[in-house]
C-alpha cells in the first residue's frame, strides 16, 4: 500500500503472534490527519493489540509503522510519546489519592534550578492546557473525588501535556453516562479542530456514527476493510464486524412474574465517610422478571449491590431473598441463598488475573465436590467444565483454559465472568454493567442469556448506565437518584426523555 504524508499514521502488514496463536495477520491501517478514525471488531479481534503495537507496548513480528510518510521504530511507550502518540487505556492509569495536577505531571515533572519540584509552575501549565482545550477540570481536585468522566479528561490531558498529536482512546465510553459521552464526542471534535488526530477503539456503533470519519474493521485478526462512516449504517458495520447479520433490537416474550425473590425495604447505606449513599430505598424483584435500574453513575448503585451482597453494612432496613433476611450477614451466606453477581468492575471484583482461566471459572465454587475434595482441585474435571463454558459463550481464543486470565481481552474476560455466574443456576442474578466492553454480537448473546435466565424462573436485577439497554431488556424500570428509587415503570410506559429527567433529579412529564 502507498505510504503518504497525508496520513498521520499508517500500519502496513502488521502480524503479531502469541505462541501458536496469531492475534493479527497482515493488518493494515491508514489514518488521515485531523480525523477521528474508529477501529471496530469483536472481542479478541485484535484491536487493542494493534494499538498496543502502535504505542510500543508490543512489538510486531512483521510489518511496518509510518508517521507522516516516514517509517518509524517504536520499541517502547517512550518512543511513542516522543513521536507524539498518546494512549488513554480502557482502565485508567491514575493514582486516586493524587491531585489532577500531580497525576498529569507524574513522570514529566516541572523542576526548578535546584531540581526541586515546582508545583506552582506545574499547576500553571496544567491550567493553561485546561483553558486551551476547554476542559472543565479542577487541577487541585483529588482523583478519588471526581467523576469517571472527569478522570477520563485527566487522562487525555496527561497525553496532551506530553505533546500528543495522535490520541488513541481504548473503549473511551465504556463507563460513561450518556451526558459524559456527549461531552467526550464534543471534546474529540474540538481536538480535531485544533489539529489533533484521534483513533478510537470501540464496540458502540451509535458513537462511531456520531463521532468518526472512517472506520476500519478487524475480524479475528484479519483486516476486513475501511468504510466512510457517513456512507454506512449501524447495521452494515455490525454485519461486517461479526460476519453475519446481527439483530440490534432485543427480542423477548412478555414476562410472567411469580413470587417476590428480592425484597428491599427502607434500606439505608452509608459510605466510609459516613455519608448516606442509599436512602430509605424500597425495591422488589420477582422470579421470572428483569428489573432494570436506570441512573447516572454515583447515585448509590454500587452501594446498593454491596449491601445486597453483605460487602457493606446497612445502617437500617431489610434485604430478603425468598423471604429470608440476609442483610449484614456475610458474602458466603448470600451465595448460599443462590445469589450470583456480575460485578461492575471485572478486574477489581470479578477475576484474579494472574490465575488461569479455568481456575477463575470456579472462584466461588472450588469447595464443591464437582471440582475436587477439600483444598485439592480435580484439574481434569475443571478443564472439562471450563471447555464447555468457553464453547458455549464463545470465549476467545478457544482452548484458553490453561492461559492466565490476564492474557484475554477485556471483552473475553467479561464473557468468562458471565459464563461463571450463570453456570451457578442462581435464583437471583444481579447483572451490574454486564455488557461493558462487549461488541454487538456479544451484547446480543448476553441479552439472550439474561432473558433465558428470566424465562427459566430466575429473578434478574439489571443495573446499567446504558439507558438503551435498561429500556430494551427490562420488564420493569426503576430510576435511582441520590440513593432513592424515584420512579418505577412497566416497560413501554415511559420514554427516554422522561427517564432522563428523573435521572437528573427532575420530574417526568
Amino acid at each position: 500500500m502507498e505510504v503518504s504524508p497525508q496520513y498521520a499514521v499508517q500500519m502496513h502488514g502488521i502480524t503479531k503472534r502469541f505462541g501458536a496463536f496469531t492475534a493479527l495477520d497482515e493488518v493494515d491501517l491508514d489514518v488521515r490527519k485531523q480525523t477521528v478514525h474508529a477501529i471496530l471488531g469483536e472481542n479478541g479481534a485484535g484491536k487493542t493489540t494493534l494499538m498496543n503495537i502502535l504505542y510500543g507496548l508490543y512489538q510486531a513480528d512483521e510489518g511496518g509503522i509510518f508517521m507522516n510518510g516516514q517509517q518509524v521504530n517504536i520499541a517502547n511507550p517512550n518512543d511513542a510519546i516522543q513521536l507524539g502518540i498518546g494512549m488513554v487505556h480502557q482502565h485508567f492509569m491514575l493514582i486516586e489519592n493524587f491531585t489532577v495536577t500531580e497525576n498529569i505531571i507524574l513522570g514529566d515533572e516541572v523542576c526548578g534550578a535546584a531540581g526541586v519540584l515546582d508545583m506552582r509552575k506545574a499547576r500553571e501549565e496544567v491550567m493553561a492546557l485546561v483553558n486551551e482545550y476547554g476542559f472543565d477540570v479542577d487541577p487541585d481536585a483529588r482523583i478519588e473525588d471526581i467523576t469517571v468522566g472527569m478522570q477520563q479528561r485527566v487522562e487525555i490531558l496527561k497525553a496532551l501535556y506530553r505533546g500528543a498529536e495522535v490520541l488513541i482512546l481504548d473503549e473511551p465510553t465504556a463507563v460513561l453516562t450518556p451526558q459524559e459521552i456527549d461531552k467526550l464526542i464534543e471534546i474529540m471534535h474540538d481536538l480535531i479542530s485544533k489539529g489533533k488526530t484521534i483513533i478510537i477503539i470501540t464496540h458502540k456503533l451509535r458513537e462511531i456514527m456520531q463521532s468518526a470519519d472512517e472506520c476500519s474493521i478487524i475480524r479475528r485478526g484479519v483486516y476486513m476493510g475501511t468504510v466512510d462512516v457517513k456512507q454506512s449504517s449501524e447495521t452494515e458495520l455490525a454485519s461486517k464486524m461479526v460476519g453475519r447479520n446481527v439483530n440490534l433490537t432485543v427480542e423477548k416474550t412478555p414476562a410472567h412474574p411469580e413470587d417476590v425473590m428480592l425484597s428491599i425495604r427502607g434500606l439505608t447505606v452509608k459510605d466510609e465517610r459516613g455519608i448516606e449513599q442509599v436512602r430509605n430505598l424500597d425495591l422488589d424483584v420477582h422470579a421470572g422478571e428483569i428489573v432494570g435500574i436506570a441512573g447516572i453513575d454515583g447515585n448509590g448503585q454500587q452501594e446498593l449491590v454491596d449491601a445486597i451482597c453483605s460487602l457493606v453494612k446497612a445502617t437500617s432496613g431489610t434485604i430478603c431473598i425468598a423471604g429470608q433476611e440476609i442483610q449484614n450477614t456475610n458474602p458466603r451466606n448470600v451465595l448460599n441463598h443462590s445469589v450470583a453477581v456480575i460485578p461492575s468492575d471485572r478486574h477489581r471484583w470479578g477475576l484474579v488475573l494472574p490465575m488461569m482461566v479455568e481456575e477463575n471459572t470456579v472462584l466461588e465454587r472450588h469447595g464443591e465436590d464437582l471440582f475436587g475434595k477439600g483444598i485439592m482441585l480435580d484439574y481434569d474435571k475443571l478443564h472439562d467444565f471450563t471447555s464447555k463454558l468457553i464453547e458455549r459463550y464463545d470465549i476467545r481464543p478457544a482452548g484458553c483454559e490453561e492461559e492466565r486470565m490476564s492474557g484475554l481481552s477485556g471483552g473475553n474476560q467479561q464473557k468468562a465472568i458471565i459464563a461463571r455466574q450463570v453456570s451457578y443456576v442462581p435464583d437471583l442474578l444481579i447483572a451490574f454493567q454486564p455488557t461493558r466492553g462487549l461488541d454487538v454480537g456479544a451484547i446480543e448473546a448476553v441479552h439472550k442469556t439474561l432473558i433465558g435466565e428470566r424465562d427459566r424462573g430466575a429473578a434478574i436485577l439489571l443495573i446499567s448506565f446504558e439507558l438503551d439497554e435498561v429500556m430494551d431488556v427490562s420488564d420493569t424500570i426503576a430510576v435511582i437518584y441520590h440513593g432513592q428509587i424515584v420512579g418505577t415503570f412497566a416497560q413501554g410506559t415511559v420514554d427516554e426523555n422522561q427517564l432522563g429527567l428523573l435521572m437528573a433529579g427532575g420530574e417526568a412529564q
